[in-house]
């Protein structure tokens, strides 16, 4: 079971000039030391969730909404049975990594939920997301990838 520990979550905030805006957690996904970075650059935001030091697994997702008639914002529904799901229009695409099996499908749903959760906050949203992931045996159950989505949600 995935448990966050209060008493090891941190979040730091650093406002430097150069090269991003970037914030910090670190918390314990089903026992094990995951830490979340988010960096806002200019032109993209890199997201990077690693445990024991890993980094295998890179995935990009465009956050644009290139539907007609929507302006370029995002819209969502109210109240729907599917709001907690990822929006449809998003599509994850590995860089790197990612071979092991079932790691990709879960990297690919963690960069779709993120995207959607920058997309939801900033429905004008037109970055593209960069997602490193380095995880361990966790982040396949239901519980682990939950708490992975809200320490990434303390940091954006």
């Amino acid at each position: 079971m995935a448990t966050l520990d209060s008493a090891l979550q941190e979040t730091l905030s650093l406002n430097l000039p150069f090269p991003a805006a970037t914030r910090q957690v670190a918390g314990l996904v089903d026992g094990v030391k995951t830490d979340v970075m988010v960096m806002n650059f200019s032109d993209k935001i890199m997201v990077t969730i690693s445990q024991q030091g890993r980094l295998a697994h890179w995935l990009h997702v465009p956050i644009v909404n290139l539907n007609p008639g929507t302006d370029g914002m995002h819209t969502f529904s109210e109240g729907t049975d599917d709001s907690l799901l990822p929006l449809s229009g998003l599509t994850a695409t590995s860089l790197l990594g990612g071979h092991a099996p079932g790691q990709d499908t879960v990297g690919q749903l963690l960069a779709r939920q993120i995207a959607t959760a920058i997309a939801t906050k900033s429905p004008s949203e037109k970055r593209l997301l960069v997602v490193g992931l380095g995880l361990g045996k966790t982040g396949a159950d239901r519980d682990s990838f939950f708490a992975i989505i809200d320490l990434v949600l303390q940091c954006i």
